[in-house]
């Protein structure tokens, strides 16, 4: 299912400017390396500020948000499970599948193109 399904897309092709901005969205998640919780807070700067100025920008930096919110509660999942030593195994999983998703997320970004992230609970609307 991609972002075309439920959301209608503006029709124009969005402009270098937006583009930059939806990959900005995404890439502000390695914000993580960062500051804590950098991956929730980068892509809530990025939906704050420029939700109003482009639909396309704010439909991937909420796609971004929603993303590193289902991602902060596997984390805490994944530490819970510490006690049962499987913990340390899907964290890893869960680290690798967060980081090559951000990257895809951010070229499709780039390209122009919607996109929504796989086993993504929609909490922002």
């Amino acid at each position: 299912m991609n972002l075309a399904d439920s959301i209608t897309e503006p029709a124009a092709m969005p402009t270098q400017d937006e583009r930059t901005w939806a990959m900005v969205a995404h890439l502000a998640a390695l914000g993580f390396f960062i500051v804590p919780f950098g991956n929730i807070l980068g892509p809530l700067v990025v939906w704050l500020a420029k939700r109003d100025h482009s639909t396309f920008v704010a439909l991937h930096a909420k796609e971004a948000l929603n993303f590193n919110i289902t991602f902060l509660i596997g984390a805490l999942v994944c530490g819970v499970l510490l006690v049962f030593s499987i913990g340390i195994l899907l964290g890893a999983m869960l680290f690798v599948f967060w980081l090559v998703m951000t990257i895809i997320a951010a070229l499709k970004a780039n390209e122009g193109a919607a996109y929504r992230y796989p086993f993504t609970v929609r909490l922002v609307k």
